[in-house]
């Protein structure tokens, strides 16, 4: 039986006092295509092994980070590893995102890697709980600067680390400065101050937002923004935590808010990628975009440090304030019989550490360490100001596919999404068969 835990609300309070965390993205379990077509593969044994353990030879690697940026990222901190460890190489298995997200459940019940790529929060859980991945305790125990309020995160509900933490980004809008100079915009505070930059975007011939949903995860993030601007932080947490009532006025309003701020989307994102509607903001052809920093990895390179900038979503209600954001993490788990388990725990110790997330944000300034014996001094001026609204973030959401069960996540909400963007004024529908498929998951 799988339950959505306590503790999510319980870690995620923890950073009204925490001074540095955060929280990635897409979907999950929808994957009908085989482990054989991802190119997934590796050996499994058994043993338990101490992270002081001699390692040598080869460890296999599922790296999810196919995009060149991120890609790029990761090989950099596998070459600084193997230069360091004589006798120890790194395979890596790339694969696209999403195709890795969608076929994980196979991919863990087949022969996985020695370590892969994956999510700090429930969708780490939901695979310890099914016995799926090894336990990092030792290895999280043993690698100086996680902050203490990613620990729940990174853990079992019995407390279990199996997740190493690495990078972390906001979700906010973001905009091109050259474009807004040009365009005279100022930032807005408020909701209506949005909708009148969008108007008066529009009327300019310019699309005020850009938008995709092709891959049914992008949208999860505008939700999850209206949401928490709209009914709050601890509402937004229940909710996706099955306790409250999807057909209540309170969803109502978010998406009847969000009806009203589709005429200033991109059209037809149901075919669009993220990359593409990205690509959108990049050439001048949007003038906005509500998604995470890695947005900036379709920037050529300094563009995204000498022209892109952001805001946090504006003011929705009075009440609730601009406090919550969202701030998804990116981690490293290690799978539950790795063939060279010494090997697999040196490698996830490196990138647990200041000294590898500095190689991998240096190379990828769309995201910023985890560890808080990472160099600063080197963040871009991007990266200084996403390190600033972290801090200042009164409560911290995951993203929805984090915060909820990864089968709702996927398998309800993704379509449901998808849903109303194609029919807008068919919200009491959707919202119902979301309720009916709610009180099924939870309560198996």
């Amino acid at each position: 039986m799988m339950s959505h835990p306590q503790t999510e609300a319980e870690y995620l309070a923890q950073f009204r006092t925490a001074p540095v965390s955060g929280f990635s993205r897409r979907s999950l379990l929808a994957g009908a295509l085989a482990v054989g077509a991802m190119g997934l593969s590796a050996c499994s044994s058994g043993g338990t092994t101490s992270p002081g353990a001699a390692a040598s030879g080869e460890i296999t690697f599922g790296n999810n980070q196919a995009d060149p940026v991120p890609k790029a990222a990761i090989e950099a901190a596998a070459k600084a590893f193997q230069d360091a460890n004589a006798g120890l190489t790194v395979k890596m298995n790339t694969v696209a995102h999403t195709t890795f997200q969608e076929n994980i459940n196979n991919y863990l019940q087949g022969s996985p890697d020695d370590a892969f790529g994956w999510f700090a929060g429930y969708r780490g859980r939901f695979f310890a709980a099914k016995n799926l991945v090894g336990d990092l305790t030792d290895v999280y125990q043993a690698t100086e600067g996680i902050p203490e309020g990613l620990k729940k995160a990174c853990s079992t509900e019995d407390g279990k680390q199996i997740i190493m933490p690495a990078t972390y980004y906001p979700w906010v809008v973001l905009y091109r400065k050259s474009v807004w100079e040009k365009g005279g915009y100022e930032v807005p505070k408020t909701l209506d101050e949005f909708k009148a930059l969008g108007d008066k975007m529009k009327g300019e011939g310019v699309v005020p937002l850009a938008f995709a949903d092709k891959d049914g995860w992008e949208a999860m993030g505008t939700f999850d923004i209206l949401n928490l601007r709209i009914n709050g932080y601890d509402y937004h947490i229940s909710l996706l935590s099955g306790k409250e009532d999807w057909t209540s006025p309170k969803v109502t309003t978010v998406f009847d808010t969000w009806k009203g701020l589709l005429p200033y989307h991109q059209p037809d994102a149901l075919g669009r990628s993220w990359q593409e509607a990205a690509q959108a903001l990049q050439k001048g052809q949007a003038a906005m975009y509500y998604l995470g920093t890695f947005a900036a990895q379709q920037f050529a390179k300094g563009a995204e440090q000498d022209d892109l900038d952001f805001f946090t979503f504006p003011e929705v209600d009075s009440a609730i304030g601009t406090g919550a954001i969202e701030a998804p993490t990116d981690g490293f788990m290690m799978s539950k019989r790795p063939k060279n388990e010494a090997g697999a725990k040196k490698w996830l110790g490196y990138l647990g550490s200041a000294a590898a997330q500095d190689i991998l944000v240096q190379a990828d300034p769309s995201v910023i360490a985890t560890s808080q014996k990472a160099d600063v001094a080197k963040y871009t001026g991007l990266q200084t100001k996403m390190l600033g609204v972290l801090k200042d973030a009164t409560d911290v959401a995951l993203f929805l596919d984090r915060d909820s069960r990864p089968d709702f996540a996927s398998t309800v909400m993704g379509p449901a999404l998808q849903s109303f963007l194609k029919t807008p004024d068919d919200i009491a529908t959707i919202l119902k068969n979301v309720e009916a498929q709610k009180k099924s998951i939870f309560a198996s």
